[in-house]
């Protein structure tokens, strides 16, 4: 049942994208040129309703099975820095980061096959590469699982 839910919530997620432009490869394009500023105006309205929203939710909320919300900060690391410039890289050549690929591919785009290759094959890569990485990028040690079961 919770499963179904985070579909549903996934496919209207995608669908808004897909509908505001956000999903959209010269509207990215034109947001990086600094030549289109809607996306600018998404982004700034999903910050102002999500923050008063988080801040309630960590303030009064409990998840789905009625458990306390616990939202845990996680530490800063030299990972953070490189991590969020080779993200940034591949959105600007794409004009995709990875809610968007899924919903061009949904759109039946060709090119957002290729990048979503590439989202699959960095992740694995990163995965597997994790332990080597570690040391270089003073990474925190790696979970396993969820916790969850």
């Amino acid at each position: 049942m919770i499963k179904l839910f985070y579909l549903v919530l996934g496919t209207i997620f995608g669908f808004i994208l897909s509908r505001s432009g956000a999903a959209d490869y010269n509207y990215i394009q034109g947001m990086f040129l600094l030549e289109e500023f809607q996306l600018y105006g998404i982004i700034g309205t999903a910050v102002a309703v999500t923050a008063p929203g988080l801040f309630l939710l960590k303030r009064y909320g409990k998840t789905l099975t009625g458990k306390p919300l616990v939202i845990e900060r996680k530490a800063g690391h030299r990972g953070n820095l490189y991590g969020g410039v080779l993200f940034g890289v591949g959105w600007a050549i794409t004009g995709m980061c990875p809610g968007p690929v899924l919903v061009n591919v949904g759109e039946g785009k060709l090119y957002a096959v290729a990048a979503l290759a590439g989202v699959l094959v960095g992740a694995g890569s990163f995965g597997t590469l994790y332990a080597r990485l570690a040391g270089p990028f003073r990474l925190p040690p790696l979970a396993q699982g969820t916790g969850e079961g």
